[in-house]
């Protein structure tokens, strides 16, 4: 029997049934033309989902707003034929018996101008900043606000009408819910500014509208991390007490499951206690959670301040993460670049035989294979 055991066994948790308890992370691929998933994309999420993976969460699709994107080639979540390629990847994932989420995603203020098909069209922030202190970008009305939140309400309706298992809400790494968390780009002074509740409210009210649209059932999944790739060491909550007064109201709102993003799981949230991230949101909230954060790698994806940029990571040990998954930290594994490097990563651990997995080079970021 593979010591993996409980990675790999069936799950119920968050209103999922999964054939195991891996999840593929979601990771932009800047490989749909048009912003409409293609014939690839399919394949790429099929090949997951028939290597045995549990969940897919999708890399992250733009709901329907002017200013969701900030990057060419990422695929959309709206307009008849971009659903349809979305309905395409979400059939072929299950014909291998995969359940599949997509990850709804508003870049915010990292957004630039130029960047197509938008062209012209500015980031979207809550206080105009894409990093704290430089006003470079369109402080959004409360219009706009409303804009958003119904943007993201319509992308949850979508989703649960295309046959998707779940919906993933993006508000991590400094992207636009992000950026309303954090006070560093929220300096607003109405409603959605000031307090850790008032920086809460725009998530709040997201989820409040996509719970409303799919019903108390269907699974909405929230990532979100302490860090943003504006500042590493961004801490949104720097003590439980703190963590668990921002996490409640997310929670009460209709939050399914949290997906707690880190650059390495292995590292403890704070001091005393060695409870990575998403150990300590599921002692809080009882919520279930998501860890990630270079799972299976040597190597994490960003490198450290002044550390060279990296070419490839070798395979690792996963006795850590048992350790952790076994006393019950969290629900669910988190897997990325190594699903890039090997599809049927979930089936290689299932087997005991790691020697079978090969290494994660950076060239494979240039194609869906």
């Amino acid at each position: 029997m593979s010591s993996h055991q409980s990675l790999v066994s069936p799950v119920n948790v968050g209103g999922l049934e999964l054939n195991n308890r891996i999840v593929m992370a979601p990771m932009t691929r800047n490989q749909s033309p048009d912003n409409i998933p293609t014939d690839a994309n399919v394949e790429y999420y099929r090949k997951r989902a028939a290597g045995g993976v549990g969940l897919i969460i999708t890399e992250g699709t733009c709901p329907g707003h002017i200013a969701a994107s900030g990057y060419p080639d990422v695929p959309y979540f709206y307009g008849e034929e971009r659903l349809a390629g979305w309905k395409r990847v979400v059939d072929a994932v299950h014909a291998e018996g995969g359940k599949i989420a997509p990850q709804l995603w508003h870049v915010g203020g990292m957004r630039k101008r130029g960047i197509p098909p938008e062209g012209d069209v500015d980031g979207y922030a809550p206080s105009g900043m894409n990093v704290p202190g430089k006003v470079n970008r369109h402080t959004m009305t409360a219009s706009d606000i409303d804009d958003v939140i119904g943007a993201f309400a319509t992308a949850a309706r979508d989703a649960k009408e295309l046959g998707f298992d779940a919906v993933e809400i993006h508000g991590a790494h400094g992207y636009l819910i992000d950026q309303f968390f954090w006070e560093g780009t929220n300096q607003r002074d109405d409603q959605y500014g000031g307090s850790v509740a008032n920086r809460s409210r725009f998530a709040i009210d997201i989820v409040n509208a996509c719970r409303a649209e799919v019903g108390a059932d269907f699974p909405i999944i929230l990532r979100w991390s302490q860090w943003k790739q504006q500042d590493y060491t961004a801490r949104l909550a720097p003590t439980p007490e703190e963590l668990a007064a921002f996490l409640e109201p997310l929670v009460d709102a209709g939050v399914s499951m949290f997906h707690c993003s880190q650059r390495r799981f292995w590292e403890p949230e704070f001091e005393g206690s060695d409870l990575n991230l998403a150990g300590w949101v599921k002692k809080l909230t009882g919520a279930p959670t998501i860890t990630v954060g270079s799972v299976s790698l040597d190597t994490e994806f960003i490198p450290k301040p002044g550390e060279v940029g990296f070419s490839s990571a070798k395979p690792a040990s996963l006795d850590q993460l048992m350790t952790m998954l076994e006393r019950g930290d969290f629900d669910l594994v988190a897997v990325g670049r190594a699903l890039i490097a090997n599809p049927n990563w979930a089936q290689i651990v299932a087997s005991g035989d790691m020697n079978g997995l090969v290494p994660f080079e950076k060239p494979m970021l240039a194609s869906l294979d």
